[in-house]
């Protein structure tokens, strides 16, 4: 099955299937299905293609896939922009929501790390 131009996986629940689209979480998810009226542990092998045009119609109405993409990369060239602190943060890769970044953040800012030595001096006798 084929929705937003994502292949949904056939043999998951329907509410963790159709998180595979960029855009739609968990509630959103229940949300549709349950205005469309189809079971949460129904597969998507055994929808009807009722169903399927249904769930389709339902998740084309929100701001899906390419263009929430296209939003979110413009919301974020716009903070660029204007030079504002988060904008800032994206420049420079690093996390831009108040995380610390003195230990972790290491998926934004790359595994490079520094070793550090052991620091300690030998004594001399004097």
């Amino acid at each position: 099955m084929r929705i937003a131009g994502v292949n949904i996986p056939d043999n998951k629940r329907l509410e963790v299937a159709l998180t595979y689209v960029f855009g739609i979480g968990d509630t959103k998810a229940k949300r549709i299905l349950e205005n469309a009226k189809v079971s949460l542990d129904k597969k998507a092998k055994d929808l009807s293609e009722k169903e399927v045009n249904i769930i389709r119609e339902l998740v084309e109405k929100n701001k899906i896939e390419g263009d929430l993409r296209r939003e979110v990369a413009s919301n974020i060239k716009r903070l660029k922009e204007i030079k504002c602190y988060r904008g800032v943060r994206h420049m420079k890769r690093l996390p831009s929501r108040g995380q610390r970044t003195k230990t972790n953040s290491r998926t934004i800012r790359g595994n490079v790390r520094v070793t550090m030595g052991s620091g300690k001096r030998k004594l001399e006798k004097t």
